[in-house]
């Protein structure tokens, strides 16, 4: 059975609950979950295939699809539910010093619950999605993690 943390009751939209032939779960002993592959050589990771999390925003367990960019940042805060603030770091060439400055990009993403132990300043790859909300507009696909602080820069 999924976690039911909202008031509303939260079920997977393509498995069916109701099922009368009892036997055919039994014999499986774990509940139906729809899992899919994302795609692009990233790896579902192993809490959503086992987890009972429901998540409609989720791209491995929702009905999200990955297409677009992948970006990389570094996670610069997680105050929000299900969503974090990356930030991506670059170079700026300026043509009159022909030189580059430092610039930076702060980037609302969509984390699912199947990434769990997940600090300030690891390392996640996002992919671009449909909008999710106001700001929202890319899902995380895989975290690394780090031992850096949060806010250095990642080229040098």
């Amino acid at each position: 059975m999924a976690e039911q943390t909202e008031r509303s009751f939260q079920k997977q939209p393509t498995v069916f609950l109701n099922r009368k032939n009892i036997s055919l779960k039994a014999k499986k002993g774990k509940a139906l979950r729809y899992v899919r592959n994302v795609g692009l050589g990233f790896k579902t990771p192993k809490e959503a295939t086992e987890g009972t999390y429901i998540d409609k925003k989720c791209p491995f367990t929702g009905n999200v699809s990955i297409r677009g960019r992948i970006l990389s940042g570094i996670i610069l805060k997680m105050k929000m539910q299900r969503t974090i603030v990356i930030r991506r770091d670059y170079l700026h060439y300026i043509r009159k010093y022909n030189r580059f400055e430092k610039r930076h990009k702060n980037l609302s993403v969509h984390m699912s619950p199947c990434f769990r132990d997940v600090s300030i300043g690891d390392q996640v790859i996002v992919g671009e999605c449909r909008p999710l909300s106001k700001t929202v507009r890319f899902n995380v696909l895989k975290v690394t993690r780090s031992a850096r602080g949060k806010k250095q820069f990642q080229k040098f």
